[in-house]
């Protein structure tokens, strides 16, 4: 059985959903079919999911309800004349946004996430619609029916009964039509999973029926080696592993949402990224494990918006519970670390930007100096995390050296270094700015083809 997602881009429009049924129906063993919300269908079009913010906002600020109301079944409409299909599924999809414009309130978080949640949802009973109206027996089945999440205030993830709640899901003889990026808490409230929630909601699927391949459709013919927007024509990735497409993914490859790997990584359900736009690509694939090639580096990648949280004292290092009490303020503060360069008198710790305010900052500062009588506290914004990437990196004489003299050839300054001790990534924190001219000095040490 074939579990497969189809991205924003690959439902924006009629035109592309007529791709996404014909890809179906090449293959018998695409049983479950998961979709996101309608993306843009150019570059300056807007995409469904925002058009359901800007409405949600507009619901709770008394705004303009009607009109925004009116773009986003538009939308819908635009898609379903173009299909062919009756106004049916256009009134449906009104009925059921105008009572998600109407609920409860009070929960401002909660009541954003329904609205957003309809994008998926409404799309997937709108292909499900079109794929019975060409003679492909489909059904659209809701999150709501087995797709159980935790309650706030944590993250949302699935829980371990929604497995087994759609264990049996794709054995009938119909295509299951399923919305990605939310599910249910057990008392029935809609949370939604975080930016790219439609990749995990596929890998659910794929790791609840036993999938012996989960595809996910996107506009791209493969992984890339690094950013292409940045550098010019970089290497296309043919197969790499699941540790390097987390660490890439994680670190900005907006390709794959990296949470997307876990539930089929513990399976070991391989994964293949293919473009809806040229499905006979033979596109990237994921795997447990994968031979060796010769080069050390399988990608390079970038993601902006951390801050570092530097604190200092003088013997912190035989200071026994001392990175313990730290990392327990910041858990106190809601908020995640991603890494914790360390000397002997002072540790570093990095979190994404957006999840730090002004006083949460000021609280922590007080709370370290405070209790762990730190000698210095402070926070530094606008840095960039550059992830180097590749399981023949293990053992590979120089290449940090390699890496180092590239970056300082920009003449950037590098801010912090961190390398695992799986020796897959190398991580080097550098500003903002110097982000795009460190991609490409990297690249070329790594990529560039060499001259006899």
């Amino acid at each position: 059985m074939i579990v497969c997602k189809f991205g924003g881009t690959s439902v924006a429009s009629a035109e592309q959903i007529k791709k996404v049924a014909n890809i179906v129906k090449s293959n018998p063993d695409r049983k479950i079919v998961a979709v996101s919300a309608p993306g843009k269908r150019y570059s300056e079009d807007i995409k469904v999911t925002d058009l359901l913010i800007d409405l949600a906002n507009s619901a709770l600020n008394n705004g303009d309800v009607a009109g925004k109301l009116a773009n986003v079944v538009n939308r819908y409409k635009d898609i379903t004349d173009e299909l062919g299909l009756d106004q049916t599924i256009c009134d449906v999809i009104a009925k059921d946004l105008q009572e998600r414009v109407n609920s409860d309130k009070s929960n401002k978080v909660l009541f954003i996430d329904n609205l957003k949640a309809s994008g998926e949802d409404n799309n997937a009973k709108l292909i499900a619609a079109y794929f019975n109206s060409i003679g492909m027996k489909a059904k659209y089945v809701s999150p709501k029916d087995g797709l159980v999440v935790n309650d706030l205030p944590e993250r949302t993830m699935a829980l371990p009964e929604a497995y087994e709640n759609l264990k049996d899901l794709g054995k009938g003889d119909e295509i299951v039509v399923f919305p990605g990026f939310f599910g249910y808490t057990k008392s029935g409230t809609l949370r939604t999973f975080d930016r790219g929630g439609s990749d995990i909601t596929g890998s659910i699927l794929a790791a609840a029926v036993k999938a012996d391949l989960y595809e996910n459709f996107t506009d791209v013919d493969c992984v890339f080696s690094a950013n292409p927007t940045v550098v010019n024509d970089p290497v296309g990735i043919t197969e790499l592993t699941y540790r390097e497409m987390r660490e890439l993914s994680y670190s900005g490859f907006s390709v794959f949402h990296d949470e997307a790997l876990m539930p089929v990584y513990r399976l070991g359900i391989p994964v293949t990224i293919k473009n809806t736009n040229n499905p006979s690509a033979p596109g990237t694939k994921i795997v447990p494990t994968r031979p060796l090639n010769g080069r050390p580096v399988t990608g390079i990648s970038a993601d902006s918006g951390f801050s570092i949280l530097y604190v200092s004292k003088y013997l912190m290092n035989r200071e026994i519970g001392f990175g313990r009490k730290l990392l327990q303020i910041i858990e106190e503060e809601h908020i995640s670390y991603e890494h914790t360069p360390s000397g002997l008198d002072d540790i570093s710790v990095i979190i994404r930007s957006n999840q730090l305010t002004p006083e949460a900052e000021d609280r922590i500062i007080k709370r370290v100096k405070d209790e762990l009588h730190a000698d210095d506290v402070h926070f530094r914004h606008g840095f960039t995390l550059i992830v180097i990437v590749g399981e023949g990196m293990r053992n590979n004489t120089g290449l940090a050296a390699r890496a180092t003299s590239a970056i300082s050839r920009t003449g950037a300054n590098i801010e912090m270094i961190n390398q695992g001790s799986s020796e897959v990534s190398l991580v080097f924190g550098v500003m903002q700015h110097s982000e795009n001219q460190i991609l490409r000095a990297l690249y070329e040490e790594f990529f560039a083809p060499i001259t006899v």
